[in-house]
């Protein structure tokens, strides 16, 4: 138990210390107003795709596209159920529109994304790549139904679906298209711009902008928190009846599943589904 629990404890300390300084150079006035915003692009536009065009490249053989389907339909399930379970969900916490679709949002995704990212990375490496391949079908409905349906604003939203799916044409859905093509060709680049070492560490510049994903989305969160009102949110009761659906009881619903069905696609998958909730 202790050789799980501890370094667990350990990696999550230190995620939080992140978050806290992020936090604490908002609330000082250290860095600008402007400064989330400009980590949340550098997320979006360098770091996430770095890592993901990394990883793809390092992990994704000729051998992974036996079981890569299987972890597409898995995250396409548990995706599709959790929106469904959403939307009704919200309906029940609240009458407001606006807040539902926040409930809505939060419910089928998560943080999957810059928390979910950071915490598989660091406390289970050995299935990060499955975990990029498994919430493939989590980013398509963000970008086709979650932000545009969900968090946009009436007046900007155009509800088509080719609208929609023009949103898939993003960096980091570039980086995959390029990382799967280079793992599968087992095409190498230059040193200086992705090197494999033998213990499977990238490196060069894809590999350094990667290793900045998760320090950074920390900083980015703590940096966020320190925007909202915590005295509302925390005297806020449908929230913590989401929070505990989101990261308490679906989570345990999940794992129940597992004990008791015996899925079709063979036991490679099920290490993916106690952290398909990630915070």
């Amino acid at each position: 138990m202790s050789e799980v629990f501890l370094p667990t404890l350990s990696q999550m300390g230190f995620l939080m210390l992140l978050i806290a300084i992020g936090y604490i150079l908002v609330k000082a006035k250290a860095v600008p107003s402007e400064g989330a915003g400009l980590l949340s692009k550098l997320e979006n536009y360098v770091f996430i795709p770095a890592l993901v065009l990394g990883t793809f490249l390092k992990d994704f053989t000729v051998s992974k596209l036996s079981t890569a389907w299987q972890y597409v339909i898995c995250g396409t399930v548990v995706v599709g159920i959790s929106a469904i379970f959403a939307v009704f969900v919200s309906k029940l916490c609240s009458k407001d529109k606006y807040i539902q679709n926040i409930y809505t949002y939060g419910l089928s995704f998560a943080n999957f994304g810059f928390m979910g990212n950071a915490v598989v990375q660091a406390l289970f490496p050995e299935v990060f790549a499955d975990y990029l391949i498994y919430v493939i079908p989590f980013w398509i409905l963000i970008y086709v139904w979650g932000v545009p349906y969900t968090l946009m604003p009436k007046s900007e939203n155009k509800k088509s679906v080719f609208s929609g799916l023009k949103n898939l044409i993003n960096p980091m859905f570039i980086a995959m298209v390029i990382g799967i093509i280079l793992g599968l060709t087992s095409v190498s680049l230059p040193n200086f711009i992705c090197e494999v070492s033998d213990s499977g560490k990238v490196g060069g510049v894809v590999g350094t902008l990667g290793d900045c994903m998760s320090p950074v989305a920390m900083l980015l969160t703590g940096m966020t928190i320190a925007k909202i009102n915590l005295k509302s949110a925390f005297t806020n009761v449908p929230i913590y009846v989401i929070s505990f659906i989101r990261l308490i009881l679906m989570p345990l619903a999940t794992i129940a599943v597992l004990y008791f069905v015996d899925l079709p696609y063979g036991p490679q998958v099920w290490p993916l589904f106690p952290i398909c909730f990630p915070a």
